[in-house]
């Protein structure tokens, strides 16, 4: 079976201003989490998958990446300073080792290997230990355009609550990601070479080199309700043939659109 996403990265240059707005989209958001490495996050829950609004809140914290390293952290400071956006998508995961032989086999070359932990908060207020480990799989010719693969050390339940996985805007999953490529086949190419679904990537020529994740869909069960929930929140969208869809200008750096479950 060909690998899902298990996340979108989205970064923001203020935590709390950025979460604020994918609240305002009609997003449940999980409590703010920290990472021991600088960065900290809020969560949208969605059916299998999420998206991670992603900040800079240490950054006393964040080390430079060594011979054969990759750093999350330094990297997403450097994201930002460019401006905000859509920078980094995780993969589903089968294993660290098995992703990193799978790279391998496929000519890939992956990063040293990478695990961490951090502190979740529960819906009832507890605390429960959070592990992951993270196959990245840097390339020159997409600075910022960077992919991993991301395993859980936890149990689902600990991770996943339906708290958290209902939304105003009645969300239910990740649809689609769109990317912005100066080479499609090569783009189109490394996805193949990932294993990834094929079905959930859009790749669309871009203006010079490079490239770069410029928006997603999700679908909602309900894009009446999702409406309501734009405008509940004050956010400009227009309606279009894929769905509601907020512009970059609008959502830091991203466009981010709505696509009923029905128009799939």
């Amino acid at each position: 079976m060909s690998r899902g996403i298990d996340h979108l990265v989205l970064a923001v240059a203020d935590l709390g201003v950025g979460s604020a707005f994918y609240e305002s989209l009609g997003f449940t958001l999980t409590p703010e989490a920290n990472h021991p490495f600088g960065t900290g996050n809020r969560l949208a829950q969605l059916q299998g998958g999420f998206l991670e609004v992603l900040g800079v809140t240490r950054p006393e914290l964040i080390s430079e990446a060594g011979p054969g390293e990759f750093s999350f952290s330094a990297y997403n400071r450097d994201f930002l300073e460019a401006g905000e956006g859509f920078s980094m998508i995780a993969f589903a995961s089968r294993g660290p080792d098995v992703d990193r032989a799978d790279f391998e086999a496929a000519g890939l070359t992956p990063a040293k290997p990478f695990s961490f932990s951090r502190m979740a908060r529960q819906p009832d207020g507890s605390e429960v230990e959070m592990g992951f480990d993270l196959t990245f799989v840097p390339r020159e010719s997409a600075p910022q355009a960077a992919v991993f693969t991301c395993s859980h050390r936890h149990a689902a339940e600990h991770f996943y609550k339906p708290d958290y996985q209902s939304h105003a805007n009645t969300a239910t999953g990740l649809k689609a990601v769109t990317i912005e490529s100066g080479d499609v086949d090569a783009t189109r190419d490394f996805i193949a070479k990932l294993d990834a679904d094929a079905d959930l990537f859009e790749v669309v020529p871009a203006r010079g080199d490079g490239e770069r994740f410029a928006g997603f869909t999700v679908t909602v069960a309900d894009a009446e309700a999702a409406a309501r929930a734009l405008k509940d929140g004050g956010v400009a969208f227009r309606e279009a043939g894929s769905g509601l869809v907020v512009g970059p200008g609008v959502a830091h750096g991203v466009r981010v659109t709505f696509a009923e479950e029905s128009d799939q």
